[in-house]
Formats: structure tokens, C-alpha cells, sequence
């Protein structure tokens, strides 16, 4: 992001700026920064915030082997020759965004030093910094007009603090970050105070003393573009002003909450800290945590890089609230520490965490050699690597997981199949290799799903210690931990939504899964409501890219597929002579009869597309249903949240009819094979080609479409059944189609979203927009379609760094086979900020009978051969677990259930020839149902049962 032209990168900024919004990014590339300390917490914080317009990194430390192990900047090499680690970090930073300008200084700064230089900067970081220096330079800081924002970072092993004085009055724009939603209204009452209702008891989401604008309400008209402040009432209702003296309200309305700015007030570090002793004083004989205080002094001296990046991330945060003025800024101290870690390692000899004269000293002081090793030793693999996934290969090479000398491995592999995406697994493996050499990465390419169980089946699966998830797919985590559970492996997950996190952690035996539990799922817009009836503008942008996929994507795919199936149009038209039915004929056919050749009739489709979409549709709605039509209850069928369409006429000149006939035009081209020139996409030519189009006259159906059926699904056009009269016509339009000889291939598109030139954004802003002006709904931009369009989940590195750190704190814990307590689950939201840490939710063990429990890790297992028969694995079961099989299925078949006619027989046939498995299968997980308690009882639940085919199958 250039300062001078204020324009944003989307390439680089993209996922970022969906998170701040453009005034905080342009905010940002006004600001200079100076951070001190060059240590891992330092280099973590420089990471996160590198998007202003300068930044000065302090220090006067040289480069030492105790670097390698928390600053992933600083090289064998560095330490070697010596080199000053600002110096070695620069140029580094600098390569993560070209925009900003970096420079160093590593002046002595201390109690002597002349604090005016300061004065530049908008914000002052200072990590590694002995207190009476944080205090001097926040003072110094706090006096300014305006004052500079302060923040000082601690990090002494597992403890850890952040604190920020951003001066008397500091004014928040937008203190969460939210987008405001709008919400309809069942109901407003005429009374003192009036009271309104939310359609469909929908929550409002609002705290009292917020404030509301209201928009399109009728009867009660005075309300609209007014803002009232809000009591809330229920999750559904709230209380505004008087409105007895107002109209009588009629119907619809929605209402939007006003984001209002907020000041915060904070005191200099010496004055914070003089209160935090009064209070404690106040306290009096307050008990000290021996525990920790002990394990601070065991470990201050050493470094715990998760921890690092996790509170990097935080104080990053909090530094870019400082110089945007958005999200709540922390008030004043955050502390944080990993007790937990240290915790089963106190009786271990002190001679465990001597130094070595190695990389890994100070992780070394926190948790021991022994525990150092286990890390090297480790074999994981990591399903994802974006930007949560480099960041967790970050802090496994600076823990030194996976080392080649000790057999340990990282596997790395992206879930995704495009070649685009493959090639980043290869390249964060060579950067996690350039941070510590002596680890062993492997980047796969194949995509982890059902079709690859034969690369990573159990073999695979038992030679590792853990799985990690770093993916936004829910179905694609939800397979993996399937995997898992059935694998008996540990998993960690995480995923990040714009400052927004979560860790959750799944050890075999003690906890829960990830399937364990449901997110409800994601609402569908109902069928008419996209293709009729739109009243926000998401459904608007769905509607744009349903048309995309339709006329560029499905059409051509089954187009193409059709005439896979037939070889030739003469065939086709033979076989439709004699009235044999084709399936999807009548699809093709329309295709191939209106397949343009030439660009111009491209333009002249795509004008009659925006006739069709912008004026026919609104045109021919309001024929079937007036302004005034009601419903059988007497009210308006046109009332919140349907809204009326107006036709639109189309304008050249306008800029938006303009882009959405050049794009259209241009994706037709695409997939007719059309090529065209620079000059085709000219004004001057397009108005050409579009004076001599003509117009149909319209006239308006008489029938009711399906789509104003609000119970109506989306219909499959393959299966739509076909009159007599229009398979004549598909009869002509064939003959014709090949008297002219029209091809028989078109070219399918895929939507690319971060593709600028190809058009593809053109058309669905273009057509979102013109629909949503249409529906008189606020048109949204580019940037907002494309996130909607393109199901962008925003992104922002101080809460990837965060979680990271989070995970593979949990990963020592793992590694060191914990207890249950010592296990943290973890949500957070930096914007506001708040961090929660959880137990994770202990594993359910669900009793069968006669005291014989199972839970979701249990798996009951029982070893064949060729000739064993059904009847032999039940007795087998009962025999081995003490309780009688009643039904048994494998996966959708059900091999016996007694009450079934002829399953009797089956018991004497053999395993293998009920299951047939394929030649390499070993075995197969069987559902089985036990015998109730007592008859006329339901059959109860258990494990799953693996069956064996053969006596050593067991074994990988």
C-alpha cells in the first residue's frame, strides 16, 4: 500500500483490509513505528504489524546461538560472523512488504538517552527492557500532545505480559469491528416507551445505551432516518423513545445499529503500576503463588517460542488499534503464563535444563533435555498450510520438531488440489528448513479424502504421533479427525476468522473429538427468495454468482458432456425423429441453436440479458403481483422483507450497465471459443454493435413462475419435463444448428476470484449490483462482493500468529503425555479483547450393560481367516466381551438382523464372502447392536467392531 496514492494492494492486503476497512489501512500507511528488542517476542511483534508506512527496529545485542532457538530471522551463519541481530533483521522484515520503509538504529538506550527522538513516531514498542527504562520512555510518551502510544512487552520463560497507555483520551472508532446487520421488524408498538419486535424472533444483538437507525417502516413513517437509543428488552425486542404520539406502525421496516465512537482513558506505567500496589496493599496478607513463583525463577532466563508468538500476536494487535483507532484497546495489562507446561517437570534433575551451547538453550530452561529430544523425535502431519499452517512450521522449527538425526518427520500436505496452492507446501517447507536445517519436511501433494485412503491409510496413520488441522474446511476437519479417532492419534485444531480464534485440543482416551460436536448449519436463502424476492444484498451476490455458475460453469460442463455421450448431431436428430428421448437434449439443443460465433454476438446476448435480468424480471413481477395486491389476510403482499422491483432502462453511459455487457459479453466469448481485441471492449465499439440490436417487444406472461412459490426448491433443468410442441422445436433448432455446422465443444470456465483481468469480478459486482438497485437495496462494492462471492474468510496475521503459538504450546503437553488438567482449550478475540481458556470437554463413556462401558475411542477388535463364518465372529465377540451380538452392519448393508427373512442362513456363510473385500483390505469396522437387558427393549449401542481377515492382519 503505497502512503502517497493511498492505494491498497489487494494481492498483499486483501484478507487484512476485510478486517480493518480502508480508513485503518490508510491509517496505517501514515504511521511510523519504533520497536526495541530484537529477541523472539520482539521479532514476533514486527512480523504481525508490518503494513505501516516506516518502521525503526531498535537493538544492540549481537548475534548469539541462543538466537537460533526464538528469532527465526537469524541464520547458523549470522552468529558465526557475529553480525548485529538488527542488522540480520532488517532486511528480512523489509522483504515481508515492500511498501513500508524499515531502517535501524542500535543507539544505547537507557536512562541517559535523549527521549525527543521519539517524537516522530506514533507508537513505541519496547520488549527486553529493564522497567525503570518502560517507565521513563511512557512517561516521556504520555506527556506528548498528541501523546505517543506506549506499549511494553515482557517475556520471562513461561510468564509473560503485554501493557498499553495510549494516553488521557483515546478515542475508538469501532470498538468490535462487527458489521452491522439489518434487521426486519415484526412489530413496533404505539406507547411510552415503544417497543419494537424483531420478524421471526430474530436477536438483535444489541446492548442497551446502543443506538438504531430506521429505514422503510410504514405506517409509522417518522421513524425512518431517525436514531434511537435502545433498552433492551428480550434478545428479540427493545424499548425506544415515545412513540404514542406517532403513527399507528403498518408493516415492514428494518432497523440497523450505528456504530458510535468511544473513549478510553489510560494512565503512564509508573501510575499504573502505584495503583495495581495500593490495591494489593488494600488486600493486605494477599497469598503468593509459590508454584509460580518458582517456575518463574527456574525459567526467566530461558525462552518458550509458542508462547512468544502467542503474545507477539496480542501485543500487535493492540499496536495496530493504536495507530487506527479500531477495536477496543487493552485496559492496561494482559498477563499470561504457561504454568502448565512446567508444571510435570519440576522433579526432573536440574541438570535437564543446563545449556548445551545449542539452539535449543532456551527452550531448553523451560522444559528440559528429555523433553527436547521427544520434540526432535516427533512425526506429525499437518493437513493445511496457509497462513495458520507456516505459522505453526515456524514454531516447529524453533522447537526443533521433526529433526532428520533423531527419525522424526513433518509432513506437510494442503487439502486443496489446485497447482497454484500445491506449490506453497513446497515452498514453506524450504523456509522452515532455512529456519532450522536439521528438520525433515516432506510437502505432499495429494489431497487428504476418502479417495486417498490408499496413501494415508493406518500405516500411515500409526507412524505418527500427532495430526495437526490448519484448515477453513469444516467437512475436510471433520474427515481428518474421523481418521484420527479410528487411528488412536492426538489432533490439534484451530482456525482463525478475522481477529477472531480458537484451539481445540484431541487426545485418544481423555477427550471429546472435533465430531463430537455440531455447528448448526449454514441457513440457506430459500429458491424464490434469490430468484424473486431479495432484501439484502448477500442475496443479491448469491443470485450474480448463481448466474455465473449456470451460464458459465453447469451449461457448458453438461453441454460438453452430452456430446461426449453422442458422437455426432446427426444422431442425435435421428434418433429425436424416431421420439426417442434424450436426457438433456433439450438443454443442449437450445445451446447449440443460440451459440454465437462472432463478438458481436456476444455484445447482442449480453444486452438481452440485462433486458431479461434488469427489466423483463421487475416488469413481469409486478404484472403478477401490483403494488397493491394483498394477501388472504388482508395484508400488503408487498411489506418488508419483500420489496418491489422497479425496471431498469438500460444507459450506455451509465458505468455499471456498461461493465456488466463488456463482462458478460467477454465471459461468453470465453466459452464459445470467440476471441477479441482491446478495441472490442472500447465504448465506442460496444455502442456500435449495440445500436443495430434489437429489442423483442415484451409482453407479460399470464402464468405464475415457481419462483415466487416461497415453498418451491431449485428445480433440476435435466429432469424438467418437455412439451410435444418443444421437442418440435429442439427438432428444427437442430437441423438448423447443423445446416450452419455449429460446434460441438464449449469451454467451462472456473470462477477465480483473485483474477482481475479475466472478468469474472466484473460480472458478478456488476450484475449484484444492478440487481440490488433494482430491489432499491444499498449496492455493495467490489471488495465486499468478492468477499461474499468468493467465501473469503478475513484474515489478519496477529490472530494467526496467536493461535499458532496456542497449538503448539498444547503440542508439549502432548508430546509430554499429560494429564487431562494440564490441557487448555482456547477462543479469543483480539478486537475486544478477551482471551478464554477452557479444559477441553472430557471424553463420554456411554455404558452398554453389566458394567461394560465404550466411548468414541474404543474399538473392539476380533482376528479372522479365510473360512470363518458370521456365526463364529458373534460367538467371537460374546466370548471376548462378555456380551451377545444381535445385528451386525457394514457401512450401509446390513449383514444380520434376525428379523430380516433368510438372515438366518447367513450365519453359516463366511466373512469374506458376505463382505467381499477387496484383495488388499485388512480389515473392515462392523456396527454391532447387543442384546437388551430385558425383552421388548431396544438393541443397545456399541464400539465399532474390526474384524480381521486374517490372524496377523493386525499388525502394519
Amino acid at each position: 500500500m503505497a502512503a502517497d496514492s493511498m492505494e491498497i494492494d489487494d494481492s498483499l492486503y486483501s484478507r487484512q483490509r476485510y478486517v480493518l476497512g480502508d480508513r485503518a489501512m490508510h491509517q496505517m500507511a501514515q504511521s511510523s513505528v519504533f520497536l526495541s528488542g530484537m529477541g523472539g517476542l520482539g521479532i514476533e511483534i514486527a512480523l504481525c504489524f508490518v503494513a505501516v508506512q516506516a518502521v525503526t527496529l531498535h537493538d544492540t545485542k549481537q548475534c548469539e546461538t541462543w538466537d537460533l532457538g526464538c528469532n527465526f530471522f537469524i541464520r547458523k551463519e549470522d552468529v558465526l560472523s557475529q553480525r548485529r541481530r538488527v542488522e540480520v533483521v532488517c532486511p528480512r522484515v523489509a522483504e515481508l512488504n515492500p511498501y513500508v520503509h524499515v531502517d535501524i538504529s542500535s543507539s544505547a538506550l537507557d536512562d541517559n538517552t535523549d527521549l525527543s527522538f521519539l517524537r516522530k513516531y506514533q507508537c513505541v514498542i519496547l520488549t527486553e527492557a529493564r522497567l525503570n527504562l518502560q517507565k521513563r520512555v511512557n512517561d516521556f510518551c504520555h506527556s506528548q500532545q498528541p501523546p505517543i502510544r506506549f506499549i511494553g512487552c515482557d517475556a520471562y520463560g513461561i510468564c509473560v505480559r503485554v501493557f498499553c497507555d495510549f494516553g488521557d483520551e483515546f478515542e475508538v472508532s469501532d470498538p468490535t469491528g462487527e458489521e452491522p446487520k439489518e434487521i426486519f421488524i415484526q412489530n413496533i408498538t404505539q406507547d411510552n416507551p415503544g417497543v419494537v419486535t424483531c420478524m421471526d424472533n430474530q436477536p438483535h444483538g444489541l446492548q442497551t445505551g446502543q443506538s438504531v437507525i430506521f429505514r422503510e417502516v410504514g405506517g409509522m413513517v417518522e421513524l425512518n432516518g431517525t436514531t434511537q437509543q435502545v433498552s433492551v428488552l428480550s434478545p428479540h425486542s427493545f424499548a425506544i423513545r415515545d412513540t404514542s404520539l406517532l403513527q399507528p406502525y403498518a408493516h415492514g421496516g428494518f432497523f440497523v445499529l450505528v456504530k458510535t465512537p468511544k473513549t478510553y482513558r489510560f494512565v503512564s506505567e509508573p501510575g499504573s503500576i502505584s495503583a495495581r500496589n495500593i490495591s494489593q496493599r488494600v488486600l493486605q496478607d494477599a497469598p503468593v503463588n509459590t508454584e509460580l513463583v518458582h517456575c518463574l525463577s527456574r525459567t526467566a532466563r530461558g525462552t518458550l517460542p509458542p508462547l512468544a508468538a502467542a503474545v507477539g500476536g496480542v501485543a500487535s494487535q493492540e499496536v495496530l488499534k493504536a495507530i487506527t483507532g479500531k477495536f477496543a484497546p487493552l485496559q492496561q495489562w494482559l498477563y499470561l503464563d504457561a504454568v502448565e507446561v512446567v508444571r510435570p517437570l519440576q522433579a526432573l534433575a536440574t541438570e535437564e535444563f543446563f545449556p548445551r551451547g545449542d539452539r535449543y538453550d532456551g527452550l531448553r530452561a523451560c522444559i528440559g533435555e528429555s523433553m527436547c529430544l521427544e520434540l526432535h523425535k516427533l512425526r506429525v502431519f499437518m493437513v493445511g498450510c496457509g497462513a495458520i499452517g507456516c505459522e505453526m512450521l515456524k514454531n516447529f522449527a524453533l522447537l526443533g520438531v521433526g529433526l532428520a538425526k533423531s527419525s522424526g518427520e513433518v509432513s506437510i500436505v494442503l487439502f486443496s488440489s489446485a497447482v497454484s496452492l500445491q506449490t506453497t507446501s513446497y515452498s514453506a517447507a524450504e523456509a522452515t528448513c532455512e529456519i532450522n536445517p536439521d528438520l525433515q519436511v516432506e510437502a505432499h501433494l495429494n489431497k487428504v479424502c476418502p479417495a486417498t485412503e490408499n496413501i494415508y491409510n493406518d500405516s500411515f496413520y500409526s507412524s505418527l504421533n500427532l495430526v495437526v488441522t490448519a484448515l477453513d474446511n469444516v467437512e475436510a476437519r471433520r474427515y481428518v479427525d474421523s481418521r484420527c479417532v479410528s487411528n488412536q492419534r492426538p489432533l490439534l485444531d484451530s482456525g482463525t476468522m478475522g481477529t477472531k480464534g480458537h484451539t481445540e485440543i484431541i487426545v485418544p482416551n481423555l477427550t471429546e473429538s472435533y465430531n463430537s460436536h455440531r455447528d448448526p448449519p449454514e441457513e440457506e436463502i430459500p429458491f424464490c427468495t434469490l430468484k424473486s424476492f431479495p432484501s439484502v444484498i448477500e442475496h443479491t451476490i448469491q443470485w450474480a454468482r448463481d448466474k455465473f455458475e449456470n451460464a458459465f460453469v453447469h451449461k457448458p460442463s453438461l453441454y460438453n458432456s452430452f456430446w461426449q455421450t453422442h458422437s455426432s448431431a446427426e444422431v442425435v436428430l435421428q434418433r429425436m425423429q424416431t421420439g426417442e428421448s434424450l436426457e438433456g437434449s433439450f438443454q443442449v439443443i437450445k445451446l447449440l441453436s443460440r451459440r454465437p460465433s462472432r463478438w458481436e454476438q456476444c455484445i447482442t446476448v449480453a444486452r438481452l440479458k440485462f433486458e431479461k435480468y434488469f427489466k423483463r424480471k421487475a416488469l413481469q413481477l409486478l404484472h403478477s403481483f401490483p403494488l397493491d395486491t394483498r394477501l388472504k389476510d388482508g395484508s400488503l403482499f408487498w411489506q418488508s422483507p419483500k420489496r418491489p422491483p422497479t425496471p431498469i432502462e438500460f444507459d450506455l453511459k451509465d458505468s455499471l450497465h456498461f461493465t456488466f455487457i463488456v463482462s458478460t459479453a467477454r465471459l461468453f466469448a470465453g466459452i464459445y471459443n470467440i476471441s477479441y481485441t482491446e478495441k472490442d471492449l472500447s465504448e465506442e465499439t460496444v455502442a456500435r454493435i449495440l445500436a443495430t440490436v434489437k429489442i423483442p417487444q415484451y409482453s407479460p406472461s399470464e402464468k405464475v413462475s415457481r419462483s415466487t412459490d416461497e415453498s418451491a426448491k431449485k428445480p433440476d433443468q435435466m429432469k424438467m419435463p418437455v412439451s410435444s410442441e418443444e421437442e418440435r422445436e429442439a427438432i428444427v433448432q437442430l437441423e438448423e444448428a447443423i445446416a450452419t455446422d455449429r460446434g460441438l465443444q464449449m469451454s467451462p470456465l472456473q470462477f477465480e476470484k483473485d483474477d482481475d483481468s479475466n472478468g469474472h469480478m466484473d460480472f458478478v459486482t456488476s450484475a449484484s449490483a444492478l440487481r440490488a438497485t433494482m430491489y432499491s437495496i444499498e449496492p455493495a462494492d467490489r471488495l465486499k462482493t468478492k468477499r461474499i462471492a468468493g467465501k473469503i474468510i478475513p484474515a489478519i496475521a496477529t490472530a494467526t500468529a496467536a493461535v499458532a503459538g496456542l497449538v503448539a504450546l498444547e503440542l508439549i503437553k502432548v508430546v509430554g503425555g499429560y494429564e487431562f488438567e494440564s490441557f487448555k482449550n482456547c477462543f479469543f478475540n483480539l478486537a475486544i479483547p478477551v482471551i478464554v481458556l477452557t479444559e477441553p470437554a472430557i471424553v463420554k463413556r456411554t455404558l452398554i450393560r453389566n458394567n461394560i462401558y465404550f466411548s468414541i475411542w474404543d474399538c473392539w477388535t476380533i482376528f479372522g481367516h479365510e473360512d470363518f463364518t458370521l456365526s463364529e465372529f458373534m460367538n467371537a465377540v460374546r466370548e471376548k466381551y462378555g456380551i451377545e451380538p444381535t445385528m451386525v452392519v457394514h457401512g450401509v448393508k446390513m449383514l444380520y438382523v434376525p428379523v430380516m427373512p433368510g438372515h438366518s442362513k447367513r450365519l453359516k456363510l463366511t466373512m469374506q464372502k458376505l463382505i467381499k473385500p477387496s484383495v488388499d483390505r485388512r480389515y473392515v469396522d462392523l456396527t454391532v447392536s447387543f442384546a437388551p437387558e430385558a425383552d421388548g427393549d431396544e438393541d443397545l449401542p456399541g464400539p465399532p467392531v474390526r474384524y480381521y481377515f486374517s490372524p496377523g492382519a493386525g499388525t502394519p
